[in-house]
């Protein structure tokens, strides 16, 4: 649960150097999102940009970006950068049946208080809102770097899922109600802590049924 002095709202255009300087703190190796794409989310779809506050100072303490896609036109190895064409959103598709997370940040004075948790609660909310089949997203694996010589990534996520392991973010969305789809590389391009990994994650919202074109049968490496 959201602590007391904390609220969740649409992200406003005041908001954006508290999230770029965010950006910088939780991904120093990766360019920060730019005025201009921040103001692109928001043009293409607001009511999926969200910011959590901390109402004493009125200051952004963590932020979730989302945005609608037809999942079935990417392939499941496909980068964060093609996702999300470049940071802009504005591959946005108002009819695509699946919420994609694209970035989920809590300032590091502000973490362990449950706001990545009611940030993606909030964009849970939004995937029922809207009727929609499931949120996607990827997963860091800051815990593989270090061991990528002694195990496979497959078979490190594999543990991780067990128990076996603990990783520092893949761990957390577990518990948090993500289930697994498959590691795949190269969806962060400076990500060296992961060795290059990510894990694909779903949440499938039980009120709607997948929609029809959706046939495991036929996917061929699509997701």
């Amino acid at each position: 649960m959201l602590p007391s002095n904390y609220s969740i709202r649409h992200v406003a255009p005041e908001d954006y150097e508290a999230i770029i300087e965010i950006c910088r703190l939780v991904y120093p190796t990766e360019v920060p999102y730019t005025v201009a794409e921040l103001e692109d989310h928001r043009q293409v779809f607001p009511q999926g940009q969200f910011v959590a506050v901390e109402n004493s100072r009125d200051e952004v303490a963590g932020v979730h970006f989302t945005l609608r896609l037809r999942m079935m036109d990417f392939h499941i190895d496909d980068s964060w950068d093609i996702l999300t064409s470049g940071g802009s959103f504005l591959d946005h598709n108002a009819d695509g049946p699946t919420l994609y997370g694209a970035d989920i940040m809590v300032h590091p004075t502000h973490q362990h208080h449950g706001i990545a948790h009611a940030l993606t609660d909030q964009a849970r909310f939004l995937v029922q809102e809207e009727q929609l089949w499931r949120m996607v997203g990827a997963s860091r694996l800051p815990g593989y770097g270090k061991q990528s010589h002694e195990i496979s990534a497959a078979d490190y996520v594999e543990e991780v899922v067990a128990g076996k392991r603990f990783d520092p973010v893949l761990s957390i969305h577990l518990k948090d109600g993500w289930t697994v789809v498959r590691p795949i590389h190269g969806y962060l391009q400076h990500d060296t802590e992961s060795d290059g990994w990510a894990v694909v994650i779903q949440w499938v919202n039980p009120a709607c049924p997948p929609p029809n074109e959706f046939d495991l049968s036929e996917l061929k490496g699509a997701l």
